[in-house]
C-alpha cells in the first residue's frame, strides 16, 4: 500500500520539523514551552513545542524501562526523563515546566500513578495522561478508521468514528519481539539484533524473516476491529518504521493500510500538542 496519503500532510510536514529542531534546536523567546513524554518500550522521546505549539527541540534515547507497556524501572525512568530535559533546557536555555505523557489504551487502570510520578519526579509539572492512539490522532487528524500504535512491546489499537475514539484494545507484540525472531535467525545477542533492525539498509532483507510476527500484529488488527466499522488502518510506532510492514499487515487484514514517513515520532508530538498550563 503507499506509505503517504494526502491525511498526512500536516502529519508529515510536522515530523520533518521536529526532525529538524532535534538536530538543531530553535531558541527564541516563548513565553511558555509544552513537552510530551513518550516511555516507550525501546525508546524514551522528548518533544518540545512553543507558545503557538510548533517543534522547537527534541530529544531520544534508548531505554529498558518500560516492558509491555509498563514501567519496570521506575528510577531508571525518572533519571533519563531528567537528563533529556536537562539536555534540552539547556539547548534553550529555558526552563521546561509543563509536560503531557500517555500510555497504551487501557492500561490507565494499571500504570497511569506510574507514569504521572515519573513525569513529576524528573521536575515537570503534569498536565495531561491520555491513551497512545488519541495522543497519535493529534498529528494525524483521522475522523474515521483504526489508528495501530506497534511500539516496542504491545500494539495499540484505536477505532475512531467521527474524529472519536469508540474502542481501545492493546496486546503484547511488538517491536520486541521482531528483535528476538532477529537474534534467532541470525544468532546474534538481543541488542545486536535490534541495532541490525533499526537499519533501513537491511529491510529488505528482514521483511521475510519477521513475517510471521507481522502477521501476528495483523491477527490482533484483524480481530479487534471485526465487529467495528473500519475501512483504512493507519499505521504509528517505532516499529513501523520497517519498509513494507504496511504492505503485509495490508494484505492479512483485507484493509487499506497507510502510514506517515517517519511512525516513530507521530505519538509524542502528539502527546505534546495535548500538554496546557492545566496541571493534573
Amino acid at each position: 500500500m503507499k506509505t503517504v496519503n494526502s491525511a498526512f500532510q500536516y502529519c508529515d510536514q510536522l515530523v520533518r520539523d521536529f526532525e529538524k529542531v532535534i538536530a538543531q534546536p530553535i531558541v527564541g523567546k516563548s513565553s511558555v514551552y509544552y513537552t510530551g513524554i513518550d516511555l516507550g518500550t525501546a525508546y524514551i522521546v522528548l518533544a518540545v513545542l512553543d507558545e503557538n505549539y510548533q517543534p522547537v527541540a527534541g530529544a531520544y534515547r534508548f531505554a529498558n524501562v518500560v516492558k509491555d507497556g509498563m514501567v519496570v524501572d521506575y528510577i531508571g525512568a525518572i533519571r533519563i526523563v531528567k537528563e533529556l530535559k536537562q539536555e534540552l533546557e539547556e539547548k534553550l536555555d529555558a526552563e521546561l515546566v509543563y509536560a503531557a505523557a500517555a500510555l497504551p489504551p487501557g492500561t490507565f487502570s494499571l500504570d497511569s500513578g506510574a507514569i504521572k510520578h515519573v513525569v513529576q519526579g524528573a521536575g515537570f509539572e503534569i498536565t495531561s495522561l491520555l491513551d497512545e492512539p488519541t495522543a497519535a490522532n493529534a498529528v494525524l487528524k483521522i475522523k474515521d478508521g483504526v489508528i495501530v500504535d506497534v511500539g516496542g512491546g504491545t500494539t495499540g489499537i484505536a477505532v475512531l468514528k467521527d474524529g472519536e475514539v469508540i474502542y481501545v484494545a492493546d496486546e503484547p507484540t511488538g517491536g520486541t519481539h521482531f528483535s528476538l525472531v532477529v537474534a534467532g535467525a541470525y544468532k546474534l545477542s538481543f541488542d545486536a539484533a535490534d541495532e541490525y533492525k533499526r537499519d533501513k539498509k537491511n529491510h529488505a532483507e528482514l521483511l521475510p524473516v519477521l513475517r510471521p510476527v507481522i502477521e501476528k500484529v495483523s491477527s490482533i488488527i484483524r480481530r479487534h476491529v471485526r465487529d467495528c466499522p473500519v475501512k483504512e488502518i493507519y499505521l504509528v510506532g517505532g516499529t513501523c518504521c520497517l519498509n513494507g510492514i504496511e504492505n503485509i499487515i495490508a494484505k492479512e487484514t483485507k484493509l487499506p493500510t497507510y502510514k506517515p514517513q517517519n511512525p516513530m515520532f507521530v505519538t509524542p508530538l502528539g502527546i505534546a500538542l495535548n500538554c496546557t498550563q492545566e496541571i493534573l
